[in-house]
Formats: structure tokens, C-alpha cells, sequence
């Protein structure tokens, strides 16, 4: 167990690591202030640890995004529902140090370099279509937990177990990069907008 809580608390800490970055990426690109949009997405944040479902939280991940005030209505309607089912950074980070944890527990080993990238990349496809419910993503990757990295049923037994412990912090995580995603989209389109239109605003 105390391995366990560490490595959760490592977790968590990538996860605001990472928020930080792609928020810092997003302002940068829009040439917005990316922590407006941020410091809004409390409610959803705390709405995601307490549902551990990005389905569940998509309502109040509406109402912060159209508080900011810097991201239009329209961006906000299509890029938020479409990002609570495509984008879930704080699983994937979580899944990857959790399926190492268990690899090195278990069995004493961790796979090879080769090995992890090959399961990162299919990671990163499979969780598109993982259900927006709690450990959505971890069962819908047990195939290639099991094909890829080797687990046997004990460890697969374990990694659903640990994953559930943090998994509030993975869809909080997933829920508030959102946001940054959406700004960057808002500044995609509009500059798309401008370029085939010279001269036309879109504020």
C-alpha cells in the first residue's frame, strides 16, 4: 500500500505538470491568457473527482468554458463534448505508471523501452474509444495489457484495483486540459477563418 500511494502521488503530480504545460502551449499559440480559462474550470475539476466520469461532468465542463469569456460559444459546443470522449491525458499518464508499478511488483521486471512505446502509441488509440465512465480506460485497453505487456489475471486483477483508487484525479485531469484544448481550437478556426476571408473578423 505505500508503494501504491506514492505512486499515485507522483501521478497526480504529472497530472498538474502536464495541465500547466498544455495550458502554457494553448496561451502561447492563442496569445490569450490561458490561466482565465483555467482558474474556471474549478467546478469541473471537483465535479470530476467526485464522478470519476467526464459523461457526467460535461455539463458543468460547458458552464465553465462559456464563463471564461474568451472562447466562443460555438468552439465551446463542439470541442467540449468531443474532447470529454477523445481526451483522457490524466488516464493514459495514470495507466502507463500504474502498468509499471504492477510489471515491476509482480512479475520483478519492467518491459523493454521498445515494448512501452509500442503500448503507449495503441494506449493512445484505444482510449478514443473508452467509455466516459469510471475505469473506462483501463478495461478498454485489458486486451492490450494482456497481449502486449504479458499481465496474467493477477495482474490484471491488481491494475484495475489501484487504478480505481485514483481514477477521480485522471478524469479531473482529463476534464481540465479540455479547456486549453479548446482555446487552442478557438484560434485554429478563427485564424482559418481570416486567412480564407481577409479582412473579416470573427470577435
Amino acid at each position: 500500500m505505500p508503494v501504491f500511494l506514492s505512486v499515485i502521488g507522483v501521478v497526480v503530480l504529472c497530472h498538474y505538470i502536464w495541465l500547466g504545460l498544455l495550458y502554457l502551449v494553448a496561451s502561447f499559440y492563442s496569445k490569450r491568457n490561458g490561466w482565465k480559462v483555467l482558474k474556471q474550470y474549478g467546478p469541473a475539476y471537483l465535479t470530476a473527482l467526485g464522478t470519476m466520469s467526464s459523461a457526467a461532468t460535461l455539463g458543468v465542463a460547458l458552464e465553465c468554458a462559456g464563463k471564461t469569456g474568451m472562447i466562443r460559444k460555438e468552439t465551446i459546443d463542439i470541442t467540449v463534448p468531443l474532447f470529454a470522449n477523445i481526451h483522457l491525458c490524466g488516464s493514459i499518464l495514470t495507466e502507463v505508471f500504474f502498468v509499471m508499478t504492477v510489471s515491476q511488483l509482480l512479475y520483478g521486471t519492467l518491459s523493454d523501452a521498445g515494448t512501452m512505446i509500442v503500448f503507449i502509441l495503441l494506449l493512445g488509440f484505444f482510449a478514443i474509444g473508452a467509455p466516459g465512465v469510471p475505469g473506462g480506460t483501463v478495461l478498454a485497453s485489458l486486451g492490450l495489457i494482456i497481449a502486449v505487456l504479458g499481465f496474467d489475471e493477477a495482474g490484471t486483477a491488481l491494475l484495475i484495483t489501484i487504478f480505481a483508487l485514483q481514477d477521480s484525479f485522471g478524469t479531473a485531469c482529463n476534464v481540465t486540459g479540455d479547456g486549453a484544448l479548446a482555446l487552442i481550437v478557438d484560434k485554429f478556426t478563427q485564424r482559418s477563418v481570416e486567412y480564407a476571408a481577409p479582412g473579416v473578423s470573427q470577435e
